[in-house]
């Protein structure tokens, strides 16, 4: 037997080197491949080509087939790059959506160069220093904007309401944002922090605002919003835990390919509050610092998970530079939390994660001995409904009709009532604006309606009646969804207004006033009972 183990052992070392030359040489010979393809496409295709976008949508399509967080940042892209690591960029603080032939601004950050200048959400950019921006897509304008500090630009823009178009110059500068629009209370006792993204000083920010809300005499919880944050940052993911849980704490651990780069990430200093009752609201789009978080105060049966089940992010990219200011943005790993739980989802369709059931998902215990998942993100120890925009109200979002509507609105009111006070309530109003607008949309049963009318006239079917009867009905039926989905509706037209006179900060204070999931987490706050008792499992 020893015999034989002296030569299979060499034997397999040898392959394996043979095996490493053979993939370096595959690596060597595709790249020349590669190089003379593009070349030869450069040089001898009929039409004019870009180059940098012939490359741009190779890059893309070798990349596409890892997983969708893995992407190329070219130099075009770094500013954007920039607002998800430090929440901080050079330009205007405006964000525009192409609708019809102009990018449009659909929100303006609040101290920032387009507030300062006066710009308003609703106008539409005519040109940019002279040139013509009609028919320019978000990003031609986006790069067309982009400046150094304290250079300017001149705008030509046709606002709403207005007898003509407007001269606009303003000042580039850094953009800040501010990653806690708002905290403080909710709610007799209970304290309320909303942390939209994981940029720098995500920790200290929602540290600062808790010793803050510790001042207030009888404060008896914390709820920790982290929903519709898709993450940032994995060390202020950890800096955030610390927040709540001693120091010296397994938060998160990271493994890949390359055994040096595993880390394992512990809190590093005191805690503002090891005590105090926390409920963290996450949903669907919570992702992964997001997910770090809830699920590591999770496992270590810190705070009581309240929402729906998160995104299912469970990996670690570093950005590596690739030249010429282009960088690429890599997996390297997977993150595992305090139970050994990886919460990475396994499966995707579209670039979307797709919802592994239970029974597939393997077993992990908490602190206190509850029962976690791994793989496809981490679910809620309070599972609450989510009702998202369908139907009509959708419909109303997609085709801008409730934007259009508050910029009508807000043309002949020069301001509102305070966050808290102010309600909308006109709705009849809104339907008439509405009609005028010639409002309609398609239906999933619609879209189905048209596919069995095809089957059947291929099938040589006569359904022609029953056909005409089911489109009757359906029609009936939207006309009054609309009405059905008027409490919502409102809402929306009433945070689309907040927000055109109080900034992404008033949507986020508006929204609490009637906020559902708020109301439970107060609720379950108010009763230490209950909330031990999950905890305890």
């Amino acid at each position: 037997m020893n015999v034989k183990l002296k030569f299979v052992l060499p034997a397999l070392l040898l392959s394996a080197g043979v095996y490493a030359q053979g993939n370096y040489f595959d690596i060597a010979k595709n790249m020349e491949i590669f190089a003379n393809a593009y070349r030869e496409v450069n040089h001898s295709y009929v039409d004019a080509l870009d180059p940098n976008q012939v490359m741009r949508r190779g890059l893309d399509a070798m990349l596409e087939g890892l997983d969708p967080f893995t992407n190329y940042i070219s130099e075009t892209d770094i500013e954007s790059y920039r607002i998800q690591v430090d929440g901080k960029y050079n330009g205007l603080g405006a964000t525009g959506e192409r609708v019809g032939d102009y990018v449009v601004l659909v929100e303006i950050i609040e101290n920032s160069p387009a507030h300062k200048a006066g710009l308003k959400v609703g106008d539409a950019l005519i040109s940019i220093d002279g040139q013509s921006a009609k028919g320019r897509t978000e990003q031609e304008v986006q790069d067309f904007l982009r400046g150094y500090p304290g250079t300017k630009t001149e705008l030509m823009v046709r606002r709403p309401g207005a007898a003509k178009d407007l001269k606009i110059s303003l000042e580039r500068g850094e953009v800040i944002i501010p990653n806690v629009p708002h905290s403080g209370l909710v709610a007799d006792g209970v304290g309320y922090i909303n942390l939209t993204t994981f940029t720098e000083n995500a920790g200290q920010n929602v540290g600062d605002a808790l010793s803050k809300l510790k001042k207030t005499p009888g404060l008896k919880g914390v709820i920790l919003d982290l929903r519709d944050n898709g993450g940032g940052l994995l060390n202020e993911a950890v800096n955030l835990v610390n927040v709540f849980v001693p120091k010296g704490e397994l938060v998160a651990s990271t493994r890949g390919k390359v055994p040096e780069w595993d880390l394992n990430l512990r809190t590093q200093h005191s805690p503002i509050d090891k005590d105090i009752p926390v409920v963290v609201l996450m949903n669907k789009m919570s992702a992964s610092a997001s997910e770090v978080t809830a699920g590591a105060l999770q496992d270590l049966d810190r705070a009581v998970i309240m929402g729906q089940k998160s995104y299912g992010k469970g990996l670690v990219q570093n950005t590596k530079e690739l030249g010429y200011n282009a960088r690429i943005k890599l997996t390297t790993a997977k993150y595992y939390i305090p139970s050994g739980r990886c919460i990475q989802s396994v499966r995707y369709k579209d670039g979307q994660p797709v919802d592994i059931p239970e029974a597939e998902r393997a077993q992990f215990k908490t602190r206190n001995g509850r029962t976690v998942l791994d793989g496809g993100g981490i679910k809620p120890d309070v599972v609450l409904p989510h009702d998202t925009a369908h139907g009509a109200w959708k419909a109303l979002l997609d085709q801008n009709i409730i934007f259009d509507y508050v910029t009508q609105y807000v043309q002949s009111r020069e301001s509102i009532d305070s966050i808290e006070v102010f309600e909308y309530t006109d709705f009849d109003g809104f339907l008439a604006f509405v009609q005028t607008k010639k409002f309609d949309y398609q239906t999933h049963s619609e879209l189905k309606l048209a596919e069995l009318r095809k089957i059947a006239e291929q099938e040589n079917w006569q359904l022609d009646a029953e056909m005409k009867a089911l489109e009757a009905k359906i029609q009936a039926e939207k006309k009054g969804e609309i009405l059905r989905q008027k409490e919502e509706i409102l809402h929306e037209i009433e945070q689309e207004i907040v927000g055109r006179y109080y900034f992404h900060r008033g949507k986020v204070r508006k929204n609490l006033v009637n906020d559902p999931e708020v109301k439970e987490a107060v609720k379950l706050l108010n009763d230490p009972g209950k909330y031990q008792s999950i905890l305890k499992g």
